[in-house]
């Protein structure tokens, strides 16, 4: 029944799209009323299509996201775009290594003189997946190193006094809280705090907990989808990228697995948590001895950008790719809550893909064509961490000196008429001035990150491009509600907190679609100002990001 009902549904949305067509051409970003319903009934078309139970999810790699690809596809085709990928085709492929951590063989076990503490799968401890054997088994000292976090910048170095080799480095997530909010996510990523315990000769890591991190979303929240594996790119040789072999280890403890951990040395976990909190850790080594054992199953696959192109119609400027950037994956099947087993992902982010067909569409339509071309993509493996975004940022289907920007659309938390959008990223380039002009055109307010210690700047797409020196924005659902009555951040932090990677994103969410019309036509204003501009988006001088990753002064 689902597929019957999924293959009706494509059917019916294509016909729907091939009416497009006749549309008559615009020439200004200044959605009407009726405009803006239009806009919104075919936003919800498309998610009702993409986050439906028949595609069970989107894992990227699985049949329900290439069915998802081939809808993506076929409406970009029928808005006009070229194809951009490989070979004069939609899909740009993205090659895997899937990893899947097995119970049987997990353990995790804490010598400390003669006494043994063997901690319990999936109730306190879970094995990190390990992408470069199938199976491993490290006994080492332990030393505690704060959050992982080398920042010469700042004078700071949670590394100090002790010596990691051949010892297993115990962290927290996160970074200190005083740092600004960009260099606080940047030092929050993980691939960053792998590095540093790699190069400094650690062979295992294991992350730990704190009081505020359990009680945001406490550990039971997630530990049952221990089964959803876990994906890193492969190199030409079929080498994963980013596994840091030196790291033969990982794991994650619960808060009450973190006291076990911790008490008995230098300092107890309530000490450290309280440093943690004032931002005063402090390195030290921990007693005993610690187990980590494991067993994982490897396996290649393949998954797909989607990706087409709007030519420029500059003879100077059009050989220049503004790209848009959208994921398109979700979790797929995993730990049943209330019966449901199936993570649709509807905010997360077939919302955002809909947004970017909407914008791509009123780009299509523009009488005057944008000057430089604009690129569209919606990407696979985000929630494995940013893999097809990461593929395209270093293998793009253009020349890479050729992209000049980014505007990707991540999880819009849309459920309520909004007055505003939040802008991440916006403040560190000249991107800021196109996206100004833009929201005061289109009516909406910018709002700063309402999160900042949730360091979404490098937990979403545009971070790839940023990576590779390229100016990003990542615009999000605003916090400002239209009906003073309703506090927007609480809508946000609900979602959070109740439906964020649960089941329950799905298409019995709220969403306010005539907002999400409303995003549409800011992404595809602010797209238009970015591709006419006859300059090339600048990074601020000074930038951290910039001097970081694009080598500006």
């Amino acid at each position: 029944m689902r597929l019957a009902y999924s293959s009706f549904l494509f059917c019916a949305l294509l016909c729907a799209c091939k009416q497009e067509a006749p549309v008559a051409e615009v020439s200004v970003y200044a959605p009407s009323a009726q405009a803006l319903n239009e806009g919104a009934q075919r936003i919800q078309a498309d998610v009702a299509y993409l986050a439906s139970d028949a595609h069970e999810g989107r894992a990227a790699g699985s049949p329900g996201f290439d069915q998802a690809a081939e809808y993506v596809a076929t409406r970009f085709k029928n808005l006009g775009l070229e194809p951009a990928g490989d070979n004069g085709t939609y899909f740009q492929r993205v090659p895997l290594l899937e990893a899947l951590r097995q119970q049987a063989g997990a353990s995790l076990k804490l010598q400390q003189d003669n006494f043994i503490q063997e901690f319990i799968f999936e109730k306190e401890f879970l094995p990190g997946v390990n992408f470069n054997a199938p199976s491993h088994s490290v006994t080492a000292p332990l030393v505690f190193v704060g959050q992982g976090v080398f920042a010469p910048e700042f004078k700071h170095n949670d590394f100090a006094g002790v010596v990691l080799r051949d010892k297993i480095a115990v962290i927290f997530d996160g970074a200190p809280e005083n740092f600004p909010i960009t260099q606080r996510a940047f030092y929050s990523s993980r691939n960053e705090k792998l590095r540093q315990l790699s190069e400094r000769g650690a062979i295992g890591v294991l992350y730990i907990s704190n009081p505020k991190k359990e009680e945001k979303r406490p550990w039971s929240m997630d530990s049952g989808n221990w089964a959803i594996p876990g994906m890193r790119l492969v190199d030409k040789s079929g080498m994963p990228i980013d596994s840091f072999p030196q790291l033969q280890a990982s794991a994650s403890v619960n808060l009450s697995a973190t006291r076990k951990i911790l008490d008995g040395g230098k300092f107890s976990a309530d000490v450290v948590f309280d440093q943690l909190k004032n931002g005063k850790l402090q390195a030290f080594d921990l007693p005993g001895m610690l187990t980590m054992s494991g067993t994982t199953q490897l396996s290649t696959l393949e998954s797909r950008n989607v990706v087409a192109k709007l030519p420029g119609s500059s003879p100077q400027l059009s050989s220049e790719n503004l790209v848009f950037s959208a994921h398109l994956d979700h979790l797929g099947i995993g730990m049943p809550v209330k019966g449901d087993a199936i993570y649709n992902g509807a905010l997360d982010n077939a919302l955002g893909v809909g947004i970017m067909l909407e914008a791509a569409r009123s780009a299509s339509l523009l009488s005057t064509k944008p000057k430089r071309s604009m690129i569209f993509i919606a990407l696979t493996g985000e929630e494995k961490g940013l893999l097809g975004a990461d593929y395209y940022a270093k293998n793009p289907t253009v020349p890479k000196s050729s992209i000049v920007a980014n505007i990707n659309m991540d999880m819009p938390v849309v459920l309520t008429e909004l007055l505003d959008v939040v802008t991440i990223g916006v403040d560190h380039s000249s991107l800021q001035k196109q996206v100004e002009q833009a929201a005061t055109e289109i009516g909406f307010l910018l709002s700063p990150d309402p999160a900042p210690d949730e360091v979404v700047f490098v937990r979403s797409d545009q971070f790839a491009f940023v990576r590779q020196g390229i100016p990003a924005v990542y615009l999000d659902g605003g916090v400002i509600a239209k009906d003073p009555n309703i506090i927007g951040k609480d809508l946000l932090e609900n979602f959070l907190k109740t439906h964020y990677h649960k089941p329950s994103d799905d298409l019995k969410q709220p969403i306010h679609y005539a907002t999400a019309a409303k995003m549409a036509a800011l992404n595809a204003r602010i797209g238009q100002l970015v591709a006419d501009d006859p300059y090339r988006p600048r990074w601020n001088l000074g930038d951290f990001l910039g001097q970081k990753f694009a080598g500006q002064p």
